[in-house]
Formats: structure tokens, C-alpha cells, sequence
């Protein structure tokens, strides 16, 4: 495989709407321009991929806070400079006080199985579970950053106190959510204006949140796991019936988990383990479309189409029945991710017809999630998925703090008895996919995405695209997708009517979406050092990488110790 296709190509395949960013010096790609830019702030005051990653990560909590926030979960993926890889699992838990059957289901029956009476899971307080990404990204840092909490703060600081401006992405979410967030004065106040959406191109100014910073610069995670914040959180869910008590902030812990490794056409795929189920399931997908020749059928074609169909039909049907936190379910990863497995899989498909693998029901994460990539020319690189699950999470915010809490009980199944179901200190199951690849050892891409249930199938074609398709890495992030779970399928309208209509006759039943998942952001590796930052169309995504640098050696002088020529040249005296 020609790697350097992934970053340059004489002709592309389509129609890109971004431009990728290249660099040698470091390279930061968030879902937000001003988090891109508090990140390669850090690399140009001499941090490295980690300070970035954590500016960019308190950052993004300020502009795209229906995203991502300090009493959301998530996961990083860390490739350090010596080589080592580490994944940091900051998910949430269920609240201590929680049990099997906390919430009253509505359905036995897609699709309101999730559902509830009250929508109590999803909305408000009894929706929010012990948050793990305050103490996630302090500790990254101080195990793996060069700078100190004060000195990532600053950019997420400054965009709080003195607003930043309002993107049309932004509005767009804020008028989505706006009849639950009418519900709530607080947070109604915030983004709201006359009962609708902050409209694009106002200013958000968030002074609350700003001195909340402050706190936690000054304190540390301490001050929510136990300390002052945590007290007025803890409070505010009393007040309002909530779950969360301080005992689930004071015994909160962070896991160390080491990564999941598979191989695909000579090249090593590390990820994620369980709770995440997007390395699990990357790598059994891989396996299995191994077997084919997907290049000789070509991007975009009905039988490749097909056959990722299949392939996600079939990890979805294993995810139901295997994935979840592996401190109260035995998770398989062994058989999953074994091509033996796959082969068996394989020969079941049937090129010309859909099939039902029994997927069953599946819990949804969710798609309002947030995602970065980072690397410094040292070789840490972190590609790292966050969330506070739905968009704003639980559609509340806590008084004077600014803070929004997340919704993670609704990634629980409510129904007792079941592989995801609720148990007290239980992490959320999720299909988050910070991934890394690997070709003899040396970093060759990192990428990620929101997109909840959608994340790991959309990392599988961008996969596909970049080592079968030969696409550059811009193509790859923006190319049309689909999505299963195994009833109908979710399309994108940028694949052909021709390959729409032979899925269809197939036996697959389409639904045209605008997009399947959310902005994808990734950095390609060449072997002399360059790196490609690449973000697309699905969110606002933006690459930024260091160029210049330093002078060449010594080139100072005063203008009557400049050489006569210098002095021609410019006029000095």
C-alpha cells in the first residue's frame, strides 16, 4: 500500500467542501476554530500534544457547549513519544443510589424501548451520571503535559468571560433543543433569546462558566470531586430529585486501560477496549471485509456498499449481546477481534442478498459528541472522543456554575435484567473510536468523530476509503456514508442513484439522510515528519499546524553591524 496517497494524488475522486492543513511542527484538528487555536497556542508557548489537547478540550466546553463539557465523559487514545499507548477512560457511571429498575419503561419494543415515563432518563436531573471528564483531562495532564492547569485554561478563559461569536452550527443545535431548554429558566437564559435560538453572529457570553474556570484553576478536579463545585452541584440535584450524591464524586475513579490491537492489509489497527465498543467492533468489520477485493469493486459501488451493511449488521448483533463494562460483563474481546471469527462471519454473507443477523435491540449513544486530534513533532499524538451525551446534555444547567450536566443514564437499557442495564458505579457502554494505525510501528493516521451509535461504522469506511480506495486523507474524512444496525439503512444522498437503487433491490430499505454521524477529524503521518491535518464538512471542524519556527542559526545583528550588504539592501544606516 502506497501510504502517500493518503496526502497527495494527481486527480481526486470528488469534490472536497475543506482543505486539509500540512505542518511538521504540530498539528491540532477540533470541531471548533477557536479550540484549534487554544490548542496550538499551547504548542507555540513549547507544549506538547497533550497540553494542546487539554487547552483545546476546556476550550471547546465554552463554544460548543451543547457538546462537550466538565460533567461529561469520554475517552482519549494516547500514542506517547517513546511509543507507548495508553487509553485514559474518563466514561460516566451510574449514580450509586441508581438500580435495574430506577426508571419506568414505556415499550418492550423498538423504537421506544429506551424510552421512558417522564423522559426522566434523558431530561433532567435523574438523567445525569457521575461525570468523569474534569478529573479525565487534569490528570492527562499532569501525567503527560509540560504546562499547568492555570496555563491551559487561559483560551477557554478568555472566550467565557469575553464571548465568542455564535456559529449558524451553534443555532442550528440551540433551535433543535430549544422546546426542552425552555423548560429549564437557567440555561433558557443562556441560550435563548425571546423564547428561540441565539441566532448566528451574536455574541455568547458565559460569566458564570468563566469563574467556575477560575475555581477549578485555582483548585484543581478537587473542587468538584468533594470540594465547593462539587457541593453546589450535589445540592442542586437534591433540590430537583436527582441521583447524583457526593459520594458518587468523591469515589469516582479514572481507568488506565491498555488498547485493543488488530491488523488490516499489513497495517496494525489499535483502539479503544470495552466499555467502548468502537476498537472491538472496528477491528471484527475489518476482519471481515479482508476477505474481499473492495478495491477491484470500487468506492461507492452496490457490493461494497452491501457488504459494509452486512459487516455492520453483524457487530451490532454482537455488541448487543457482549459489550459493556467489562467489571460487570465478560466482554469476548479475544473471539471479536479474531479472523477465524470473522472468516466464520464472512461465509455467511450473501453478495446479492441483505440479510437479518438478528441485531436486535441496541441502547443509542449519542450523536452530539465532540472529537480531536492532536500530534507534535516530538510523536505524542492524542485523538480523543467527548461528551455529555445528548445535545446539552440534560437540558439543565446548575445555577451560577454554568455547568450543563449530561445525560448518560440514557445510554442504560431501563429494562432490568439485560446486558446494559443499570447497576450502581456501572460505566456507560459506548461507541466511541479514537483510532490510531500503525504501518511496521510508525504512526501513519489518527482519527476520530462524534456520531454516537454511528462513530465506529464511520471510522470503518474512512479506513476503507484511505487503504482500498486510495483516497487522500480530505477525501477520505468527507466521503459519502451509510449506517446500520440491522433494520433500515441510513445513506447519504453523495452516494449514486444507481448504487441506491441495486441496494434496494437487494433487499435493503434506505433512508436518504443529510448526514450519517458527525465531523470527522484526523492527521495522516508521512515517514519524513510532514503531517496532514483534515477536518469535514459535518461540523466546523478546522485543522490548524505550526509552521515557521525559529531563526537559522545565529542571523542576529544590530543595523552598524550588519554587513555592507544587508545595509544596501535595506537602507539602514
Amino acid at each position: 500500500m502506497e501510504t502517500k496517497n493518503w496526502r497527495e494524488r494527481a486527480a481526486s475522486q470528488f469534490d472536497c467542501d475543506k482543505n486539509p492543513v500540512r505542518s511538521r511542527d504540530g498539528m491540532v484538528v477540533t470541531n471548533h476554530p477557536l479550540a484549534s487555536a487554544a490548542g496550538m497556542e499551547m504548542l507555540a508557548a513549547g507544549g506538547n500534544a497533550i497540553d494542546a489537547a487539554v487547552a483545546a478540550l476546556f476550550a471547546l466546553s465554552v463554544v460548543e457547549p451543547m457538546m462537550v463539557g466538565i460533567l461529561g465523559g469520554g475517552m482519549a487514545h494516547m500514542r506517547l513519544a517513546d511509543g507507548r499507548h495508553t487509553i485514559l477512560d474518563g466514561l460516566s457511571t451510574a449514580p450509586l443510589a441508581s438500580r435495574a429498575d430506577v426508571f419506568r419503561p414505556v415499550s418492550d419494543r423498538m423504537p421506544d424501548y429506551m424510552e421512558v415515563a417522564g423522559r426522566e432518563n434523558a431530561i433532567g436531573p435523574k438523567a445525569m451520571a457521575a461525570p468523569g471528564n474534569l478529573l479525565g483531562w487534569c490528570q492527562t495532564l499532569a501525567r503527560y503535559g509540560t504546562l499547568s492547569l492555570d496555563d491551559v485554561l487561559q483560551p477557554a478563559l478568555r472566550h467565557a468571560a469575553r464571548g465568542f461569536i455564535v456559529t449558524p452550527y451553534l443555532s442550528e443545535c440551540i433551535a433543535e433543543a430549544a422546546a426542552d431548554l425552555a423548560r429549564d429558566p437557567e440555561i433558557a437564559r443562556r441560550f435563548l433569546k425571546d423564547g428561540r435560538a441565539l441566532p448566528a453572529g451574536s455574541r455568547l457570553v458565559q460569566a458564570d462558566y468563566a469563574e467556575t474556570l477560575r475555581q477549578i484553576a485555582a483548585e484543581g478536579p478537587d473542587t468538584l470531586h468533594g470540594g465547593a463545585l462539587g457541593r453546589e452541584l450535589v445540592q442542586y440535584m437534591a433540590r430537583r430529585d436527582g441521583l447524583l450524591v457526593m459520594d458518587d464524586l468523591v469515589s469516582y475513579r479514572t481507568i488506565d486501560r491498555l488498547p485493543v490491537r488488530g491488523s488490516y492489509r499489513g497495517l496494525e489497527i489499535v483502539g479503544p477496549p470495552p466499555p467502548s465498543s468502537g476498537g472491538v467492533h472496528v477491528i471484527q468489520m475489518l476482519n471481515i471485509l479482508e476477505g474481499y477485493e473492495l478495491k477491484a469493486m470500487g468506492f461507492g459501488s452496490a457490493d461494497v456498499l452491501h457488504l459494509i451493511a452486512e459487516s455492520l449488521k453483524i457487530a451490532f448483533a454482537d455488541r448487543k449481546s457482549a459489550t459493556a463494562d467489562p467489571a460487570f460483563v465478560q466482554v469476548p474481546v479475544e473471539r471479536l477481534i479474531d479472523k477465524g471469527y470473522a472468516a466464520g462471519r464472512r461465509a455467511r454473507i450473501q453478495l446479492r442478498h441483505a440479510q437479518d443477523w438478528d441485531a436486535g435491540v441496541v441502547p443509542g449513544d449519542s450523536p452530539n459528541t465532540t472529537h480531536l486530534t492532536v500530534a507534535d513533532r516530538s510523536g505524542n499524538i492524542v485523538t480523543s472522543t467527548q461528551t455529555i451525551n445528548s445535545l446539552f446534555g440534560a437540558r439543565i444547567m446548575v445555577p451560577g456554575t454554568g455547568l450543563i450536566p449530561n445525560n448518560y443514564m440514557y445510554l442504560f437499557d431501563p429494562h432490568p435484567g439485560n446486558t446494559l442495564s443499570i447497576a450502581p458505579g456501572k460505566r456507560i457502554t459506548t461507541s466511541q473510536s479514537p483510532i490510531i494505525v500503525l504501518d511496521g510501528g510508525r504512526p501513519v493516521c489518527a482519527l476520530g468523530l462524534p456520531g454516537g451509535l454511528r462513530i465506529f461504522g464511520s471510522v470503518l469506511q474512512t479506513l476503507v476509503n484511505l487503504i482500498d480506495h486510495g483516497m487522500t486523507l480530505q477525501e477520505a474524512v468527507e466521503a459519502p456514508r451509510l449506517w446500520t444496525q440491522g433494520q433500515q439503512v441510513e445513506i447519504e444522498a453523495g452516494f449514486s442513484g444507481a448504487a441506491r437503487t441495486e441496494l434496494e433491490r437487494r433487499g435493503h430499505r434506505l433512508q436518504i439522510m443529510a448526514h450519517v454521524a458527525g465531523g470527522m477529524n484526523a492527521i495522516a503521518f508521512d515517514a519524513d515528519g510532514w503531517m496532514t491535518g483534515a477536518a469535514c464538512w459535518r461540523a466546523d471542524g478546522t485543522p490548524m499546524g505550526m509552521g515557521g519556527g525559529h531563526a537559522r542559526g545565529n542571523v542576529r545583528f544590530w543595523p552598524d553591524q550588519a554587513p555592507a550588504d544587508v545595509v544596501r539592501a535595506t537602507g539602514q544606516k
